[in-house]
């Protein structure tokens, strides 16, 4: 597992929307799954993209979750798969390169 949290400043259609775009910038991306929620003043887009891990030889999850509050927004991105061992996770290179490919998005929002 590989983890972001961040709270970032701008326009939340546009932050999910880079993300977006920065996750596709990994040829076999897909999105998986996607749920948006807002509850009075708050919103939520949680988002599930898969890809290939060639080094692992299967495949990974990154899971974000962006979550505005007024005029605060953070953002948790986690990454799951990418180990073929039984007991010990012995290598996360894959589960690291794919949270590196929102990290740029990451810096131009953040702080």
């Amino acid at each position: 597992m590989a983890k972001i949290e961040s709270r970032l400043y701008g326009d939340f259609d546009q932050i999910l929307a880079d993300l977006h775009d920065a996750v596709h910038t990994s040829i076999s991306a897909s999105l998986e799954g996607r749920s948006d929620l807002t509850v009075e003043d708050c919103r939520c887009a949680v988002r599930i993209y898969e890809r290939y891990s060639a080094l692992g030889g299967n495949r990974l999850t990154l899971n974000i979750t962006l979550l505005q509050k007024k005029n605060q927004i953070y953002l948790i991105a986690v990454t799951a798969g990418g180990s073929s061992a039984m007991f010990f996770k012995v290598n996360t290179f894959g589960e690291e390169s794919f949270l590196k490919t929102i990290q740029d998005v990451v810096q131009k929002y953040g702080v």
